[in-house]
């Protein structure tokens, strides 16, 4: 379609509008973050649990602060 409007008997035809007009055409099949299948039966292999971390606790941020004034 693209190479047919090209064609310059088309391109003397077409008005600014009936190309603007015409852009939904070529890219309403257009997906730009592509497409993800979602396996629902399947589990996510997301390696140990101990790669996770802990919450912090107060005692997290004691230590870290007599770290930070030497």
């Amino acid at each position: 379609m693209q190479q047919i409007l090209a064609e310059p008997k088309w391109v003397k035809k077409l008005s600014d509008e009936d190309r603007r007009g015409l852009i939904a055409l070529f890219w309403s099949n257009v997906n730009p973050y592509g497409t993800f299948g979602l396996d629902m039966d399947k589990r996510l292999d997301l390696g140990p649990a101990a790669a996770v971390p802990r919450p912090r606790t107060p005692a997290d941020a004691a230590d870290r602060s007599s770290t930070e004034t030497r």
